[in-house]
């Protein structure tokens, strides 16, 4: 168990979130830095992978997004998490198709993975899209910001409820180096920040996003500067119930969460109605929190599914649906998955939300 030593560094004693960080992120042993995570070979499937109407769907929704803008001369797609770039590829390929749209869109990656970044460009080889760590460079609005299963890879904080005192989940590394559970009393600043949030009030197991609000922020930061907006697509719930949703997957299969370290996926489930809350306190509009089935089917994906289906043959119509069956599955990603829209802009009547 000597291994577990390397995601401790100088700390034997570690919040949930910062152990998580660096078992996933670290440079040189974390989850993020040495493997390919998604396809069959990989630990778990997008859906951008699962079918390219998926990322047809974002396509549409982000040219229709900027007709509602007005068809601004700069427009700005910016891309969070995208994993290894099966998403934007598509998108560049639907752009194409609309030589307006097409010639004034700039697209952004902010991706943290060095590894991640490295087959993004491999899969991605197009002068117009661009690789950033900040929104430093993007000056002139407005900004699109998506994300799909980006969220859920931010590592989250836990906290437990005990006669009105909070403790804050801790892993201690013994002396044998095994990692144990252990909860301390949290600070004033968790506390406040907690109880800050409707959602969170009468709970007494607590997953609060510190990492992830704090990536929100900068987001945010830059709508309100240039005007846009966020799609973030996940999975997650409505209502917590004091449930731990921190799980870890390894070649499609689930793992006990502090096994196979580095090797295998960590996420937490996002809870909608806290970011909700938090793009509202922040003063972003919110177009609700619909199902990806909702938001696909609005979107017309059984429809461009009919047209493509007529040139395949049966096998690959066969495949076809299967694909699209279990992105609108509400026994799979239909219910599971949700969508959530934060934006600054006059106007609310973005498509996919009616």
């Amino acid at each position: 168990m000597k291994s577990n030593l390397k995601f401790f560094k100088k700390s034997k004693i570690m919040p949930v979130d910062k152990f998580f960080y660096n078992v996933l992120y670290d440079k040189k042993f974390g989850y993020y830095a040495s493997r390919l995570p998604f396809g069959k070979k990989g630990d778990f499937i997008t859906s951008p992978r699962l079918s390219p109407l998926f990322c047809e769907m974002i396509a549409i929704w982000i040219i229709s997004s900027w007709e509602l803008f007005g068809k601004p001369k700069n427009f700005n797609i910016i891309e969070l998490g995208p994993g290894d770039g099966s998403l934007t590829k598509v998108l560049l390929r639907c752009f194409k198709n609309f030589p307006e749209f097409n010639s004034i869109k700039k697209v952004f990656l902010y991706e943290e993975s060095s590894y991640l970044k490295n087959i993004q460009k491999k899969n991605i080889s197009n002068k117009d899209v661009h690789w950033i760590n900040n929104f430093k460079l993007i000056k002139k609005g407005p900004v699109i910001f998506f994300g799909n299963e980006f969220f859920d890879a931010i590592p989250i904080k836990q906290f437990k409820k005990i006669k009105n005192h909070i403790f804050e989940k801790n892993y201690k590394l013994d002396k044998n180096y095994y990692i144990r559970e252990i909860f301390k009393k949290t600070t004033e600043t968790n506390i406040k920040a907690i109880e800050s949030y409707k959602s969170l009030k009468k709970l007494n197991f607590i997953e609060f996003p510190k990492l992830g609000l704090m990536e929100l922020k900068k987001i945010i930061k830059k709508i309100s500067e240039l005007t846009g907006c966020i799609l973030l697509i996940d999975y997650g719930y409505l209502r917590p119930n004091n449930q731990n949703t921190l799980q870890s997957v390894m070649k499609h299969k689930k793992n006990e969460l502090l096994k196979n370290l580095g090797k295998a996926d960590v996420t937490a489930h996002v809870n909608f109605n806290l970011l909700s809350e938090y793009f509202l306190k922040n003063d972003l509009k919110v177009k609700g929190v619909i199902t990806q089935k909702q938001f696909l089917e609005n979107m017309g994906i059984l429809q461009r599914a009919k047209i493509v289906a007529k040139k395949m043959r049966f096998s690959e119509q066969s495949d076809l649906y299967l694909r699209i069956k279990r992105l609108l599955s509400p026994n799979s990603m239909g219910n599971l998955f949700k969508v959530i829209l934060a934006y600054q802009f006059n106007k609310d009547n973005f498509i996919g939300f009616e």
